[in-house]
């Protein structure tokens, strides 16, 4: 659900309180013209041979009810505060808490309904979980997975639609600013009422990186059986610390049909999305924006697209298998698997850039390169611990221009934020020309995104940067 400037090319034949027994009335009449099966199953289906039930959520409640606080947050609005207009994606709804958007059905579904007003307005739902803390015991095996009938709509009329079931690795929560590298792990997307379930991770870096941002690392099929919005079908995805490399695979109805290795993401970028708390799980039916402009080829809802068609879910629950005798906690812990801020921390390791280039280094590995005013590069979760550092320092090289100078800056949390700390840099005798130079820092503690910044008075490159570390 995050920016997805085009989609993949995709075969013609297969394209990526209230009154409530009022309410309840007026929603089994919509379902009927809208042609939407209210039946949903019993229960969450008991886990497998092998595998235990970590959590669930089967939306039993009474007609006209927002799903369980316990259990979901609902969020609202066009973004979160200080987050990416429009949800980081250019979707145009605004999701409210309102039943008339979010309600169980009191026949075991939770309904997330786009409404159009008479303005041309458009409202939706999504809703994201309390808990951060789902990933596989260590050596064990992670299953994500919902039965979910997607609005039922198509052709013209579904212009826009963006129905979704997806993950957030946990660091996302109140920074905003992290994302590709923390992770996100889409379970099922569908866009404009097409027969087609997207899979997709997204990690790394953006654009670009091993995740090939922004599109993701993605595959797509039709679903079986009944079409994808005629009616309910089991979307899962399944996180394997069993096997070496690692796996991420996608079903529908049981049926594989993506995978993606640790192999394949590499390093540092596998354990950056994987080496946290865990994952937050959402649901949500966005309008327009880059996923369905791009499939379409043209933005996003129109004249023709209809109003009211709910995503249905049944359930959604998550199971595990194997692994370490000792579960993971219940309740959501603080992130982990931070950066040591007094450790060396590689420049090249940065869990998201502006304007910064990666090559080779004569000291060996690589440095980030090409620096020049507004340049930054940010690294996730690194953690100071209770005692304030005292300086920084970085080993940096420069072959800028007599008169070319800049600013290596620290920030913390935003790349717009006070400085914490600097120093200034001019020509060091090249560009693989090392030196390590010191800046002092204002006391800081606990865990934050540091930003490196770069700050000229001239439009040139200044710098390159190799490592660097905080000094107690």
């Amino acid at each position: 659900m995050n920016p997805v400037p085009a989609a993949p090319a995709v075969p013609a034949t297969a394209r990526r309180s209230r009154r409530r027994l009022a309410l309840a009335t007026v929603l089994a009449v919509t379902a009927a013209l809208a042609g939407v099966s209210v039946t949903a199953q019993a229960a969450v289906p008991p886990p497998a041979t092998g595998w235990s039930l970590a959590w669930s959520d089967d939306f039993t409640g009474a007609a006209g009810t927002l799903p369980s606080s316990a259990n979901w947050i609902v969020d609202t609005g066009t973004s979160y505060p200080g987050g990416p207009a429009n949800w980081g994606t250019g979707e145009i709804q605004t999701y409210t808490n309102s039943t008339a958007n979010l309600a169980q059905d009191g026949a075991g579904n939770l309904r997330i309904t786009p409404l159009r007003d008479s303005a041309g307005r458009w409202t939706s739902a999504r809703i994201e979980t309390v808990r951060t803390d789902f990933k596989p015991s260590a050596g064990g095996v992670l299953a994500i997975e919902g039965r979910i009938q997607m609005p039922n709509v198509t052709g013209a009329e579904a212009a826009g639609y963006w129905p979704a079931f997806w993950s957030l690795g946990a660091p996302y929560r109140g920074n905003y600013q992290n994302w590709p590298g923390v992770g996100e792990i889409d379970v099922m997307e569908n866009v404009n009422g097409l027969n087609q379930v997207w899979g997709t991770l997204h990690c790394g870096v953006a654009p670009g990186g091993p995740c090939n941002e922004f599109n993701g690392l993605s595959n797509t099929r039709a679903c079986p059986g009944g079409s994808c919005q005629s009616t309910f079908h089991t979307y899962r995805t399944e996180w394997d610390t069993s096997v070496s490399p690692q796996q991420l695979r996608w079903y529908v109805d049981g049926q594989l049909f993506h995978t993606v290795s640790q192999a394949q993401v590499g390093e540092p970028y596998w354990t950056q999305m994987t080496g946290h708390g865990g994952y937050f799980l959402l649901l949500n039916v966005a309008m327009g924006g880059s996923f369905p402009n791009g499939v379409a080829g043209y933005t996003t809802p129109t004249a023709s697209t209809v109003s009211g068609r709910p995503m249905l879910v049944d359930y959604v629950a998550v199971y595990r298998k194997g692994g370490s005798s000792t579960p993971p906690p219940t309740t959501t812990p603080p992130p982990s698997g931070g950066i040591d801020a007094y450790g060396t921390i590689q420049a090249e390791a940065f869990s998201a850039q502006n304007g910064v280039l990666v090559e080779a280094c004569a000291e060996g590995g690589q440095n980030i390169a090409a620096l020049r005013n507004g340049d930054w590069a940010r690294y996730d979760n690194v953690d100071f611990g209770a005692a304030a550092p005292r300086d920084f320092v970085a080993r940096v090289a420069s072959g800028a221009a007599g008169g070319v100078s800049g600013l290596v800056e620290v920030r913390l949390d935003s790349p717009t934020g006070t400085p914490i700390g600097s120093f200034a840099v001019g020509n060091t005798g090249g560009w693989q020309s090392w030196r390590s130079v010191p800046g002092n820092v204002t006391a800081v503690t606990g865990r934050h995104a540091v930003y490196l910044t770069f700050s000229s008075g001239q439009g040139a490159d200044f710098v390159n940067v190799n490592w660097f570390t905080f000094r107690r």
